[in-house]
């Protein structure tokens, strides 16, 4: 086993992902705001096992449900040493989505979702639209459901972000990804 990256270096990557990606290419217009505001919390989990990863999520959401939310608005969980597979990842989400309901959270937070090899059910690994979903490790992000619904009643299209940004990825093309420099490319 390789040894892990120092937590600086995990920290950066996300950090570059978020401002490059995200917001650079305007993934998420809501991501700007809290991320100028230095009301993101990041959160490296270095669990080796599901389990571990989940009393960390539980931890996280705790802590992101107690905070001001003007202090701390949403939190990235980055798990950088294990779920590497994509499937393992996506069969943990189930069981977050479990723990937020056991905390009596759900309809407070929620759980968005990012991987390096993330995948959209009925497209091809190489598909350049799954860059939406790819960030340098793999990434749960808690979100507050009031910030959801400000953002989304600031934002009178929100539902259309979703198509915007495979339009987005289709014209930057796997190259542009790639020269982002913010992980694992989607060749």
């Amino acid at each position: 086993m390789p040894s892990p990256l120092p937590l600086p270096t995990v920290i950066e990557d996300t950090v570059r992902w978020l401002e490059r990606a995200v917001i650079g290419l305007n993934l998420c217009p809501f991501a700007k705001g809290v991320h100028a505001k230095g009301q993101i919390h990041y959160a490296v989990c270095r669990a080796h096992d599901a389990d571990a990863v989940l009393a960390a999520l539980r931890a996280e959401l705790l802590a992101l449900a107690q905070a001001p939310a003007d202090e701390r608005d949403t939190t990235l969980l980055i798990v950088p040493d294990c779920l590497q597979d994509f499937l393992e990842f996506n069969d943990l989400l189930g069981r977050a989505d479990a723990l937020l309901e056991e905390l009596d959270l759900d309809g407070v937070l929620q759980i968005a979702s990012f991987h390096p090899q993330f995948q959209f059910a009925g497209t091809q690994a190489d598909d350049v639209t799954n860059c939406t979903n790819r960030s340098p490790y793999p990434t749960l992000h808690l979100l507050r459901e009031e910030s959801i619904d400000r953002a989304v009643h600031a934002f009178p299209e929100a539902e259309a972000i979703y198509e915007r940004n495979m339009q987005v990825l289709q014209d930057l093309g796997a190259e542009g990804w790639a020269a982002l420099g913010v992980g694992r490319g989607c060749a």
